[in-house]
């Protein structure tokens, strides 16, 4: 049962819910088409294990968010039967895998995100929240590490992985900000003890970022520029195709269980 001392509004806090659950489920998506098709099996099998973990915070995010709107909507029914302008992860996450580099990348940036994201929310008024952070950032921190490891690896390998990350990275960088603008949704939860404003992991992730770059030889691109619209619903061409897969089945079969 909610209590509504542990709320601002109920709409604020199911908003920020999507934010977290939509990116975790739409990043574990595509993670997940790897499977398959990675370059060696270990890879492949690492890959398809962090996809796993990346839908299973999914699920806690989304959930509570169902609960928390009350409409009889759960899990599923939020990640599957929802268009493309009612999802609320950011940009970053919806981004083609492209090649391994690129994917890699892309998983990087959002890891230093969300260790740092996940740190903070372990100390939220919130409980659920807090209990969620807990359990999602012991995923996340090892997510991070991995991520970290192979960038400096690729990164400081042969001319050949070095320009591959060298692109991935100049190709992302555009998409990062918006991980860390605010709005009024941010600023109420803020408010309210519940969650840090997202400007306020800017340094600690840019030193995070920063260490790791300068390990790898890579060069960090110096634009401020950021790609915004997908916290609010108004997300790039990318996510209409991946929902047509993702929600295929439940689309298809209404209401089909296992």
């Amino acid at each position: 049962m909610i209590q509504e001392s542990d709320l601002i509004a109920s709409d604020i806090l199911y908003e920020w819910l999507l934010r977290r659950g939509d990116t975790a489920l739409i990043l574990g998506h595509r993670v997940s088409e790897w499977c398959g098709h990675a370059p060696v099996l270990e890879e492949d099998i690492a890959l398809a294990n962090i996809a796993l973990d990346l839908i299973g915070q999914a699920r806690l995010w989304l959930g509570y968010a169902g609960e928390v709107e009350d409409k009889g909507r759960g899990e599923n029914e939020l990640a599957f039967l929802r268009d493309a302008w009612d999802f609320r992860n950011v940009l970053l996450a919806e981004q083609p895998n492209g090649d391994f580099g690129k994917t890699l990348m892309r998983q990087f940036l959002i890891d230093a995100w969300q260790d740092a994201l996940l740190s903070a929310l372990k100390t939220s008024a919130n409980e659920r929240i807090a209990e969620i952070a807990v359990k999602a950032g012991k995923e996340v921190t090892y997510h991070l590490d991995r991520s970290s490891d192979l960038v400096i690896r690729l990164g400081d390998g042969t001319q050949e992985s070095h320009r591959r990350m060298q692109a991935a990275l100049d190709a992302l960088w555009p998409y990062a900000g918006e991980m860390f603008s605010a709005d009024a949704v941010d600023e109420a939860m803020a408010a309210a003890g519940l969650a840090p404003n997202p400007q306020t992991l800017r340094p600690g992730w840019d030193e995070t970022v920063g260490e790791v770059f300068k390990q790898a030889t890579l060069t960090q691109p110096q634009s401020d520029f950021a790609h915004k619209g997908g916290l609010t619903g108004r997300h790039s061409e990318h996510l209409g195709h991946l929902l047509s897969e993702m929600q295929f089945l439940q689309r298809a079969y209404p209401g089909a269980a296992w």
